[in-house]
């Protein structure tokens, strides 16, 4: 993927301004964590499914997607690229878990907007900024503790907006 090195480099020169922030360092790293194993989206479900008796049929629903996204993610398309971290376990700054699947593309990335198109599929297009805006937190603190190129993460991104249009038309037909 030598055709993305020069984005890459530009983008982890911008991140490496913001690194060493307090604040920028907690939210992303924050973030990465709470990214593992889709963990934000799950308590995001449940805490909708709090509502009301709907939103608890989503949450259900809403957990059972996001499993299924992060299948064809890390099983299926990661095992196509293969593409190496751009560090071996992150930046030593920022311990995070040591990923064991191929960097592109960034599952957390993926699996966050996936879930942001999916939930404003369900909570309709006021609710976008929330969704999108706590996407992109997620999927940039992957490039901010470098245990992804930006490139991963873009992709990533487009990966899970795919997806959660697929999974939004598939729900539209179900009646969901």
């Amino acid at each position: 993927m030598k055709a993305f090195e020069p984005f890459d480099q530009w983008a982890d020169q911008q991140l490496e301004r913001l690194r060493g922030n307090p604040v920028a360092d907690k939210v992303f790293t924050t973030a990465s964590e709470l990214g593992d194993f889709s963990l934000i989206w799950h308590i995001v479900g449940a805490s909708r499914g709090l509502l009301s008796e709907r939103h608890a049929e989503q949450a259900l629903v809403f957990s059972a997607l996001i499993g299924a996204e992060s299948l064809i993610v890390n099983q299926g398309i990661k095992r196509l690229f293969r593409r190496t971290r751009p560090t071996e376990a992150g930046d030593p700054r920022y311990p995070v878990r040591k990923p064991s699947t191929s960097a592109f593309p960034s599952g957390h990335a993926s699996a966050a907007f996936f879930a942001a198109t999916v939930l404003t599929g369900w909570g309709g297009k006021a609710t976008a900024p929330l969704w999108f805006g706590l996407a992109g937190v997620v999927a940039t603190s992957r490039a901010y503790v470098r245990i992804h190129h930006p490139s991963d993460v873009v992709g990533g991104a487009v990966v899970g907006v795919a997806l959660g249009a697929g999974a939004r038309a598939l729900l539209h037909a179900l009646g969901k």
